[in-house]
């Protein structure tokens, strides 16, 4: 039974069959298929120590966020608990990859203000891990920079002392089994490197931003079949990473470089608020890429015409008139045309829109099959059109959301492998409607095959989430070699003239653009590679926060220098971009980071 508590997505994996959600990209995440158990992300008051008699595993985050791992069979007890607000399940993270400091105008050899080098700051790098074995993470004497490593994989922590004790062996496989947490990727060593590496056999020239910060590295837990990270150990190392900086009572600058596609990317998801209020304990400031799905295709939005309140055609109406389907009745609707490319096993569509509005929703197979989908019914629908199965969900608003999702999972029919290929359209046709704005989202380039694209897709609202979170500091990519803006990197709002109109701030996204074209960063064997994409341009931004941070805060120039505050000096000094006129765009934000411009005078 659905539940106004529960998410769409979590609704719809609870109503659907185990061998089904298997099929699916999405549904079956959070769901352990030996424990039979679901993982959940829970916004609630008071206390959860109750459910534990029913098998329930509580673990409590901070501001009211808890991760509980419950019994497919107790599901239903999270709906009657009074204490419990909201829930939503997990979903994938995808790491956001595809001569930097001189273009954040940063002097890597350590002339700038007093020598700023990050020392007295800790900089958290949550990600794949990082070869700690590398030069760039030690000090002169060879001993670590690494406070605390944190690998959820391994389920271990080990402490500087414990790695200075692997390292002293001089011998990297003995090392190896004495702290055996590695980076199998190198994404999260060359973002350890991009915001404080001490340059190691390359000297200052490839120093990062904070050469001198303390580090405190999270490896995410990828322990399951399609190795990608969750939102709920991103919470977990989130938590661990705030609590650990009060504990070691220095200032901390998060660098969190990847995201995902599914939401209203308006911030009101448990993760994207749950950012929020985690920057605002202690004295943290929390970077986030903006993805790279600006010129993936996976994004299309605009508007239908507008009918008012009492325009439009009837449900009824509209299903007489689709029964002969032809150009003169597809003539006044909005099409929104999606190519399948082959061999895809399964694709989601999220359809997202004000709840004020009403639309019919025509969906035509490429052969020209169609059917109207029912968007007056709530809850789970399924159809068949040729051999692709359609799992669609109607969403309502739910305590945080004001908008509508409507949900579209492709799956292959009973007896196939791929869903069918060519060009698949969604017709929109108002039936009363205020604002008329809709947009569409597919799962991120990183799972789907390169050909599966919008039409004509729209570039605006392609940030990931979390970087829609408001307190966050939104990070995207330019080029500098030609000081332009990288179009993959994720772009801001979609209706300019809503941005405007606004007296608030707090939906400018991105806040900044940095170096993510071509950029030379550590990797895991201890040479230098070149790396493209916002995972490293983020690290950058936050190298430049705990530069601010130490000048302010270390240094006793400004104690109160963290959080949103950081966020404004580095806006107000950001630089201008070739090619953008108008300050702050979707494309850019403020300009481009500059660490010189952003400090006080």
């Amino acid at each position: 039974m659905d539940s106004q508590k529960n998410e769409n997505l979590l609704n719809l994996a609870l109503d659907t069959p185990e061998l089904e959600r298997e099929k699916s990209l999405e549904l079956n995440v959070g769901f352990d298929t030996i424990e039979k158990t679901w993982e959940v992300i829970v916004k609630y008051h008071g206390s959860l120590q109750e459910l534990t008699r029913r098998g329930i595993i509580v673990e409590e985050l901070i501001a009211g966020y808890a991760i509980l791992t419950v019994p497919e069979s107790e599901m239903d007890i999270l709906t009657v608990t009074e204490q419990i607000e909201y829930v939503e399940k997990p979903k994938r993270l995808f790491f956001s990859d595809l001569a930097g400091n001189s273009a954040s105008c940063y002097a890597p050899g350590g002339q700038l203000f007093g020598a700023l080098t990050g020392r007295g700051v800790l900089v958290a790098v949550i990600d794949s891990g990082i070869s700690y074995w590398n030069q760039d993470f030690r000090k002169a004497d060879g001993t670590t920079r690494i406070l605390y490593l944190w690998d959820q994989v391994l389920g271990r922590e080990f402490d500087s002392e414990q790695i200075n004790e692997a390292l002293a062996t001089g011998d990297r496989q003995q090392a190896q089994r004495m702290v055996p947490s590695i980076d199998t990727t190198g994404h999260g060593t060359a973002v350890a490197g991009i915001a404080a590496g001490g340059g190691g056999t390359g000297g200052t020239a490839y120093a990062g931003t904070a050469r001198e910060s303390d580090l405190l590295i999270v490896r995410l837990g990828t322990p399951r079949a399609e190795s990608f990270p969750r939102t709920t150990e991103l919470m977990r190392a989130l938590t661990y990473t705030v609590n650990k900086a009060i504990e070691l009572q220095m200032p901390v600058a998060i660098n969190l470089s990847f995201g995902n596609t599914y939401g209203a990317h308006n911030g009101t998801s448990l993760l994207e608020r749950f950012l929020d209020n985690v920057s605002e304990i202690g004295r943290s400031v929390i970077c986030v890429g903006s993805g790279n799905e600006g010129a993936s295709g996976g994004h299309v939005g605009g508007s239908v015409a507008v009918t008012g309140r009492t325009g439009g055609q009837s449900t009824n109406e509209l299903t007489r008139l689709v029964g002969a389907i032809d150009s003169n009745v597809t003539a006044n609707m909005t099409r929104v045309e999606l190519v399948i490319g082959d061999y895809e096993t399964g694709v989601n569509i999220q359809l997202w829109k004000e709840y004020t509005d009403r639309y019919a929703v025509v969906l035509v197979s490429p052969t020209g099959n169609y059917l109207l989908v029912d968007t007056d019914r709530p809850g789970k629908q399924t159809y068949q059109l040729e051999q692709t199965e359609i799992l669609l969900y109607n969403g309502e608003p739910a305590p945080y959301l004001t908008s509508q999702e409507i949900y579209f999972d492709f799956l292959p029919a009973a007896g196939g492998r791929y869903v069918n290929s060519g060009v698949w359209t969604f017709l929109l046709e108002p039936i009363e409607t205020v604002t008329g704005n809709y947009t569409f989202y597919l799962p991120s380039g990183t799972v789907r095959n390169v050909q599966t694209r919008f039409v004509r897709p729209t570039p605006d609202v392609t940030l990931t989430i979390p970087s829609t979170a408001s307190k966050v500091i939104t990070v995207g990519a330019y080029d500098p070699v030609y000081e332009s803006y990288a179009d993959f990197s994720g772009r801001g709002y979609l209706y300019q003239e809503q941005v405007n109109s606004r007296t608030s701030d707090s939906f400018i996204k991105p806040d900044l653009v940095a170096p993510g074209v071509a950029v030379t960063a550590p990797d895991r064997d201890g040479g230098y590679s070149q790396v493209t994409g916002t995972s490293f341009a983020t690290p950058f931004v936050t190298g430049a926060a705990a530069l601010l941070m130490q000048w302010g805060i270390v240094m006793g120039n400004d104690p109160y220098l963290y959080g949103e505050k950081v966020k404004a000096y580095l806006r107000r000094g950001a630089k201008p971009i070739r090619g953008e006129t108008e300050y702050p765009n979707a494309r850019v934000g403020y300009g481009a980071v500059c660490v010189e411009n952003s400090l006080p005078e």
